[in-house]
């Protein structure tokens, strides 16, 4: 697979990866975990056996991977350590745990905390310090009184604007050197919420620990980990830089089994402390026993002191008991049915293209798992539950919700409102007034379900058995975590809308524009106008298509178009030219300037979704009005997808009308936008193809 493709963010591959794991989470047997819970089988290296060979033997597992390693280590000693399916499935190579290297994505975060660790142990970091003291000479904004320390880098609380890996991060030149200090200076994001109050998942903050590291130790950031942590504890074939003398032993990614390979790739920055290590499942275990053995190898040799170790394993905040969210390295395991996470199950995930990895380990139990796979996807979701209903049930016992007691402070009407997740702000979420005291919760991967109050400012999600929890905070911020989306950090309610002076509170279209103004993407001061009437642009309509997909603008120094050089716009139109997403006229040109067809932003949004779904789904979808030949099927999807405003509506024989070739007013971009962030889109089309054929 061409990695330019595969690496790349839009709004629909985000939407189908996400859906993938919720899917996968229901799928799982809810009764896996019973109200009463037996005491599990004894974890034994013949009963971690069976359970491997049962697994990923099983019709649940095979879909999700193409090859595997698992290293499980109980009592300071490797129990099982097993290789599954292809490291490459072309030449039939078979996974070798001690020899096949897997991207360690960000189970690479868990060691660069270890360093982090090592040298506040020495009394050269201070955690609670101004980053600044460490980073000399990098500037970045921070309108807070509150500084960004090193502890806030540790937890994904450090307010930073979200900075992730952009497509031209992953590349396929390995001759090409950029360092961690230069690609900080050019990406440094701004603080834009206190630090300390809210959790991000945040690879950026990482990645200025790695560049910390490296300044305080004052040696390059993967010699330090060779040094310091890999050789005192064996680990061999571990480090934060791949060469092609390694491509050989590194397992080729995949995004489906049976599907092409994806192409061998680096880095930018070439040294990624959040995301670039490679290892073997082998040399992970070695970690873990020291981990588990308070920092210690088996031959005594230390790589953290037991403070630190405990320092590591200890959750630092939360939104709610039941929902721990990080440690110094670590994140809250994804929620046992009805029982939550507990804190005394410590977790790191990663993923990149075509790799996806799960390090756990339960400290009361001495006991570690590391599983990795070359697949992208959600295989270790299944493998959780089923390992811990196999060996730990009681972790999955129901909770005892009287413990937490009430919050009067929490109002059910304080938290209707539109949600944006902080760092994927294309998750959104609508929560709204449901019947007998409940919420209901809806988005555009799951759909709506109902929230049901279990108590103070915790909820039960009613359809995905898990719990979700808001937070109030003095100023009326209100935060909230919903974990079968994303489980790594909080979504933000949206301000409330102060409205335009020419749109009516019942005008037909003010619940769509004032939706996407609470979510920001709508200046929200008061006496503005909206002119609902005025025709969008072409490149308006590009921009806040990109906006709400969360793609950033191209950076690229040429355009596919010979008229958008010096436009505005011209990276958002670039970089939906680079997705497939538009195209010009026969001339070359785009026509940035120029009202929008219905039928154009139909053709955008199809371009968008067609790999997803066949047009077969859509073909025998009716519809009527003035629409071109060329924009029939994405108008067709539109329809069926109810992609669309009040402008759409059912003709005489109760067909509904589309005029294609009529002008994109700004009130239907709104409906347009709206739709695209709340509407269950991969519901609707299975269930069209789930009707017969007529």
């Amino acid at each position: 697979m061409n990695l330019s493709k595969s690496a790349t963010f839009s709004l629909p591959r985000a939407m189908r990866m996400l859906a993938l794991a919720a899917a996968l989470l229901m799928a799982v047997p809810l009764q896996a975990f019973a109200a009463e819970q037996p005491a599990g089988e004894p974890l034994t290296a013949e009963s971690a056996a069976e359970f491997l060979e049962g697994f990923f033997a099983s019709e649940q597992a095979k879909p999700l991977y193409t090859g595997a390693a698992v290293v499980i280590v109980k009592d300071g000693e490797v129990i099982a350590q097993e290789g599954f399916g292809f490291a490459d499935a072309e030449k039939k190579k078979a996974v070798d745990p001690a020899n096949t290297l897997f991207r360690m994505a960000s189970v690479s975060k868990t060691f660069t905390a270890v360093a982090v660790m090592q040298l506040a142990e020495q009394g050269k970091i201070d955690l609670d310090e101004d980053i600044r003291a460490y980073l000399p000479g990098l500037d970045f904004e921070n309108p807070f009184d509150t500084p960004v320390t090193t502890a806030h880098l540790l937890t994904h609380r450090s307010g930073f604007e979200a900075r992730e890996p952009q497509n031209e991060d992953l590349h396929t030149d390995f001759d090409l050197y950029v360092s961690m200090e230069d690609y900080v200076k050019q990406h440094m994001p701004p603080v834009v919420r206190e630090p300390g109050t809210a959790y991000m998942y945040d690879n950026f903050a990482y990645l200025l620990l790695g560049l910390i590291v490296e300044n305080v130790s004052g040696e390059p950031f993967e010699d330090y980990m060779a040094s310091h942590v890999f050789g005192p504890l064996g680990m061999d074939s571990s480090g934060f830089i791949l060469d092609r003398e390694q491509l050989d032993r590194l397992a080729t990614g995949y995004f489906a089994p049976g599907g092409e390979p994806i192409d061998p790739y680096v880095f930018r920055p070439t040294v990624m402390p959040h995301g670039g290590m490679v290892a073997t499942a082998e040399d992970i275990g070695k970690f873990m026993i020291a981990f588990l053995n308070e920092g210690a190898a088996p031959d005594g040799t230390r790589v953290l002191s037991a403070e630190s170790v405990a320092a590591m394993s200890e959750y630092r905040n939360a939104i709610h008991p039941l929902l721990p969210d990080t440690t110094y390295g670590f994140e809250s395991a994804p929620q046992l049915p009805l029982a939550g996470a507990s804190h005394n199950v410590l977790t790191k995930l990663g993923d990149l293209p075509g790799n996806s990895s799960m390090l756990l380990l339960l400290p009361e139990e001495e006991t570690g798992v590391f599983l990795t796979y070359n697949q992208t996807g959600a295989l270790r979701d299944l493998f959780y539950l089923q390992f811990m209903a196999a060996f730990f049930p009681s972790y999955g016992a129901p909770a005892d919700l009287e413990a937490f007691g009430q919050d009067p402070a929490v109002r059910l009407e304080d938290l209707e409102g539109l949600y944006a997740d902080l760092r994927l702000p294309s998750i959104v979420y609508a929560v709204g007034k449901g019947e007998d005291g409940t919420l209901t919760l809806s988005d555009a991967l799951i759909g709506e379900r109902s929230l049901r109050h279990a108590g103070g400012n915790l909820f039960v999600d009613e359809m995905m058995q898990r719990f979700a929890a808001f937070r109030v905070d003095e100023d009326g911020t209100v935060y909230m975590k919903e974990t079968a989306l994303n489980p790594l950090g909080y979504a933000r309610k949206g301000e409330t809308p102060v409205g335009y002076e020419d749109v009516a509170a019942d005008h037909p279209y003010a619940p769509f524009i004032l939706g996407i103004q609470s979510l920001g993407y709508y200046p929200n001061e008061e006496g503005l106008t909206f002119e609902p009437e005025r025709p969008v642009t072409r490149a308006e309509l590009v921009w806040h298509l990109m906006a709400v997909s969360a793609v950033r603008g191209s950076t690229s120094d040429t355009y596919a178009f010979t008229d958008i050089a010096g436009h505005p716009l011209a990276p958002y139109i670039q970089a939906a030219a680079e997705l497939g997403l538009v195209s010009g006229g026969s001339d070359g040109r785009f026509d940035p300037d120029r009202p929008a067809t219905r039928q154009e932003a139909a053709v955008i949004v199809w371009n968008a979704y067609k790999l997803l779904f066949p047009e077969t789904i859509f073909a025998d979808v009716p519809v009527e009005g003035n629409t071109a030949e060329w924009a029939l099927p994405a108008v067709r999807m539109m329809v069926a997808l109810g992609l669309h405003g009040p402008e759409v509506a059912p003709s005489a024989s109760g067909v509904p009308v589309f005029d294609g070739a009529d002008l994109l007013k700004r009130q239907e971009e709104a409906a347009l936008l709206y739709r695209l962030l709340l509407t269950p889109v991969q519901q609707i089309a299975a269930g069209l193809m789930e009707q017969p054929a007529a």
